[in-house]
């Protein structure tokens, strides 16, 4: 508990005080840090009386490998596998004969099948407080005390409300790539290091994924007006990341790289935008995540390492519309956080008789359901120091 006196063991709040010193009234406060996931996130609202599971449909398309049924008649009238005609094929040789041709009389020919997929999320809620005596308000010598522990309160709910959405959106990835020559996280090693061939290779997967171009962004100071950036897919990384994209090179021998501070001023910029390469506009997230010590054994020492194993790190591609976060009685664009603070006063009873003890107190619902896991891109790299 947060107290005024000096009571052992110290607590965090509990300092030599500044009385009867002049001294700077405002305190010295940390900025509150960047929604950088949020920026891109569509609030759906859980409606009252509705439990915790939130399920919606997914109809695939007919021409797409993904649409297995067992219900396909060809053009002759022969049931054929997959019921699809002839799916996700590029084969100039294959689709010719599949097409969905007509005789004269037409007949029980051609039949296909639709699937459809139901996608789901579930609620959860989160919350944590901090308690302070009544002494504390009214001896310490920031005046503005109580204040200072709501805003960090909810400061401290925002960043982990972006950290459960990067977690989610981390293993929610469907298009996922290994830098170099790597097939998986044991044998990320010094080879694989990011590229400009990854990046090319992975818009190559988003392009046949049909993965929007465009993205759209929350804006404004309320966080309730968008704006659409065309021609723009967000990737996120690390700032472990920076000197690799620092040192690209195009397939010109071009540093690939282009600075964000060479476009902005005709476009949107998002938060934390560092620059633009192989068509990302590239977001560097100082609390992105990695997968310490998860790469193949090595104690190489130019590069990020936990326990002689290399780690991995993620360049994260969020398509738009790819995703929506869930939120109970939201206005259906933000989460709302509830905070309820009350002085001892208030809470006098046999358990705290004089009314010395308060509480400050956060909670919130959160939910994530992934629309389009195919539209989130995920290449995990290692990265030198």
């Amino acid at each position: 508990m947060h107290v005024y006196g000096n009571e052992q063991p110290p607590v965090a709040l509990k300092a030599q005080q500044l009385q009867p010193y002049a001294f700077e009234r405002k305190a010295l406060i940390d900025a509150r840090k960047q929604q950088y996931f949020g920026q891109l996130s569509n609030t759906k609202a859980m409606p009252k009386n509705s439990g915790k599971t939130i399920k919606q449909y997914h109809y695939l398309p007919i021409l797409d490998d993904r649409n297995i049924n067992d219900l396909g008649l060809d053009a002759k009238g022969a049931k054929y596998a997959n019921g699809n005609l002839y799916g996700s094929s590029k084969d100039v040789g294959t689709i010719p004969s599949k097409f969905p041709a007509l005789s004269e009389t037409g007949g029980k020919v051609n039949r296909v099948g639709v699937t459809r997929r139901t996608i789901e999320s579930n609620l959860e809620k989160f919350g944590f407080y901090t308690d302070f005596s009544t002494d504390l308000l009214a001896l310490d010598s920031d005046t503005e005390l109580l204040s200072h522990i709501t805003r960090e309160l909810m400061n401290a709910a925002v960043e982990i409300q972006e950290d459960l959405l990067q977690k989610d959106l981390l293993n929610a990835a469907g298009t996922v790539r290994y830098a170099g020559t790597a097939t998986d996280n044991d044998t990320l090693n010094a080879n694989s290091v990011l590229t400009y061939n990854d990046l090319m290779r992975l818009t190559i997967d988003l392009d046949n994924a049909r993965c929007p171009k465009q993205t759209t962004v929350i804006t404004g100071t309320r966080l309730i007006d968008t704006k659409t950036i065309p021609s723009c897919r967000v990737a996120y990384v690390g700032s472990e990341l920076i000197p690799t994209l620092e040192a690209m090179k195009d397939p010109h021998d071009r540093p690939a790289l282009v600075p964000v501070q060479q476009y902005a001023a005709g476009t949107t910029v998002l938060n934390g935008e560092y620059g633009a390469i192989a068509g990302f506009r590239i977001v560097v997230v100082p609390e992105m995540m990695k997968w310490a010590g998860k790469g193949a054994t090595g104690s190489d020492a130019t590069f990020y390492t936990t326990s002689d194993k290399f780690d991995v790190f993620p360049f994260l591609v969020v398509g738009d519309g790819s995703f929506v976060d869930i939120g109970f009685q939201t206005d259906g664009k933000s989460n709302k956080f509830k905070t309820i603070m009350k002085k001892g006063d208030e809470l006098a009873d046999m358990n705290n008789p004089y009314g010395d003890v308060g509480f400050s107190s956060i909670k919130w619902w959160y939910g994530f359901m992934a629309l389009r896991p195919e539209w989130i891109g995920l290449i995990k790299c290692t990265a030198k120091l």
